[in-house]
């Protein structure tokens, strides 16, 4: 879908059939760097803390070692095998040296791709943070390049870029959150417009006083998507729609920008990057990362070749096509045209690729749910369906329906007998091994209703304990455990099992 954006976008430009001139990278590099936001922001708000903790440094280390030796060896390649001039094989490396969290992200879930080990959480948390990274070794290539800063500045630079970027965003997010719980009868609607008014403030903020507003805002994301805030399941379709729009403006104004005709001389040292990223690059600085945790060869293949690069390399390109220009023997638009072929390679190759490559690996865990969030278990339907297991204790035992005390705002729609399905009248009698589905009333006082995940770990001291004893908080009901592909309705003496996974509902104080 975004490479059709993008053919489309070169449809309409200067070389198309519409032939519109367009060629203006300033104000394609601010609409591009708004959309940025968003991705970066979504991409935080959408990965799951208690999945991602496991394998956060991990993550981290990719995402900042991983990128730096991604960048040093696709520079050396561009520099001895191309015949690049030094700053500009850097550049390439650097512009280049990050994985494309919004190419990640539409894959693993249009796909739905659970994969073993926590390699989805890895990847996410990984492809989400790496940009930040990237951006500051393209900052300081330019600044090389120009002249701008000599070794103190360039510290300096990584020093408040990080530095800067983390601590206003853990700001920021603390801060946020605080006003949307103390504000939490407020319509909905607020909420979005305040996340939607936070995220751009998330990366304004920092990169005023030089911090990583990249940084900033996915450190917000995550921070807010964990959060216990009121209506979190508005805001997901929210800012799922902006994150989609986001991706489409980018790939359709990269598609406007290029110029078709100039794509083919820089063809074959762009393949050929592409070729040495996937097949090189990428893999050497995978295994050299995760091998001392002893990772699983199949889990540090299939990351080694989920390295797509997309739109943030070309918008860090177009950031750098202006300091390119300067280098001796650097065409005007050349660091644009290579990085936008590198990334075309990148996208319809390795990203058509990854399903494949998953199941060749061994990697697909079908009890895996990469669309699994804080907030799928409220609908939007206004009635309900529940299903009742008879048992031989069960009280509705033989009995007849009209003779069920059922509330009044209750019906039973459907009777599942030995896989025959039966439509009720007031004189069936129910049997023991039924399953009785009922409807009732959907709920949407979400004030009283908060769920949320527990993890039974076998350090949390509950393993083998009934539930009823499960009491960490007075204020907390376990209403769902999710126990492998099984679904469990608690009693007071259910008992825990290690990985068992709590839905609790905890009653919020009030707000005075």
């Amino acid at each position: 879908m975004l490479l059709g954006f993008m053919l489309l976008g070169m449809v309409f430009g200067s070389d198309g059939i519409i032939s519109i001139e367009f060629n203006n990278f300033n104000i394609t590099e601010d609409i591009c760097t708004v959309a940025l936001i968003f991705i970066m922001f979504y991409g935080g708000f959408g990965t799951r803390w208690k999945e991602a903790r496991p394998v956060v440094v991990k993550a981290g280390l990719l995402a900042s070692i991983g990128v730096f030796l991604t960048a040093l060896l696709t520079g050396l390649f561009c520099i001895w095998v191309l015949d690049m001039e030094p700053l500009f094989g850097f550049l390439i490396g650097s512009v280049l040296s990050s994985t494309d969290a919004a190419s990640v992200f539409s894959i693993l879930r249009s796909r739905k791709l659970g994969l073993k080990y926590n390699t989805a959480s890895l990847l996410e948390i990984e492809s989400g943070s790496n940009d930040p990274c990237s951006y500051m070794l393209t900052a300081i290539m330019i600044s090389m390049i120009t002249g701008d800063s000599d070794s103190g500045g360039i510290g300096y630079m990584i020093f408040s870029q990080i530095v800067y970027g983390s601590l206003i965003g853990v700001a920021i997010a603390i801060v946020s959150s605080k006003i949307m719980k103390r504000f939490g009868e407020t319509r909905s609607s607020f909420d979005e417009l305040f996340v939607f008014a936070v995220a751009i403030l998330s990366y304004a903020l920092p990169s005023i006083i030089g911090g990583n507003g990249y940084l900033s805002a996915y450190i917000v994301g995550i921070i807010l998507g964990n959060a216990d805030i009121k209506d979190k399941k508005t805001l997901v379709p929210f800012f799922d729609g902006i994150n989609g729009l986001m991706q489409v403006v980018i790939f359709f104004l990269l598609g406007l920008l290029v110029n078709p005709s100039e794509l083919p001389e820089v063809l074959l040292p762009a393949a050929l990057i592409a070729i040495f990223m996937a097949l090189v690059a990428r893999p050497i600085s995978i295994f050299s990362i995760l091998t001392p945790f002893k990772s699983k060869l199949n889990q540090q293949g299939l990351v080694s070749f989920v390295g797509l690069r997309g739109a943030a390399s070309i918008v860090f390109a177009i950031m750098a096509t202006p300091a390119a220009a300067t280098i001796s023997g650097v065409g005007e638009h050349t660091l644009f045209n290579i990085v936008f072929t590198v990334v075309i390679i990148s996208i319809l190759v390795q990203g058509s690729l990854i399903p494949g490559v998953s199941r060749k690996l061994k990697m697909i865990d079908k009890d895996e749910d990469i669309m699994k969030t804080f907030t799928d278990y409220s609908q939007d339907n206004d009635i309900e369906f529940v299903q009742v297991d008879i048992t031989a204790k069960d009280p509705w035992r033989d009995k007849t329906v009209k003779d069920l005390p059922i509330p009044h705002d209750m019906l039973i729609a459907v009777i599942v007998r030995d896989s025959e399905i039966k439509v009720p009248s007031g004189k069936t009698k129910i049997l023991e091994g039924d399953k009785v589905i009922m409807t009732a009333k959907n709920y949407n006082n979400d004030s009283v209703i908060h769920l949320s995940e527990r993890i039974i770990t076998p350090q949390s001291g509950w393993v083998g304990k009934k539930v009823f004893q499960y009491s960490p908080n007075s204020n907390e009901l376990i209403v769902l455990i999710k126990r492998g592909d099984e679904t469990i309705i608690p009693r007071g003496n259910t008992i825990l099992s290690e990985n068992d996974i709590l839905v609790v509902n905890e009653i919020q104080p009030q707000s005075k």
